[in-house]
């Protein structure tokens, strides 16, 4: 008489494929800010530093994690923002590029910015956080 074959599958390996799936899942959540900020490679922004000397910090490129207060000026060129950046008060230059990005007071955004001429923060990218 010939012998069937085993059609189950082995526990072991059902167990093991969870184990695979959960810790997958896990990992994906815990990476899932850092994957998807765009900004990532940029240097945050030295707040210190800019309020100590701004001109040192000209012609470099930041990133800037803000929370966005008054609107201080409109003009065609540009908007002029205050932001708080880590409890720092500071001037946001908004240039017209990205006027299709709906900013206003109290949302958080991250920037893409150059400390231009005179040491004015001037934002290149923009993201809302």
């Amino acid at each position: 008489m010939a012998r069937r074959a085993s059609s189950s599958v082995n526990p072991v390996w059902l167990i093991a494929a969870a184990i695979l799936v959960v810790g997958g899942v896990v990992l994906l959540l815990l990476f899932k800010g850092t994957v998807t900020d765009p900004f990532r490679g940029l240097t945050p922004f030295p707040v210190a530093d800019y309020m100590q000397n701004s001109n040192s910090l000209r012609g470099n490129t930041y990133k800037l994690d803000c929370v966005i207060g008054d609107q201080l000026k409109y003009a065609e060129s540009g908007r002029l923002f205050t932001v708080e950046i880590n409890g720092e008060p500071a001037a946001l230059l908004v240039p017209a590029e990205l006027r299709e990005v709906n900013i206003q007071k109290g949302q958080r955004f991250i920037f893409k910015v150059e400390v231009g001429d005179k040491g004015v923060v001037k934002a290149v990218q923009a993201k809302k956080a």
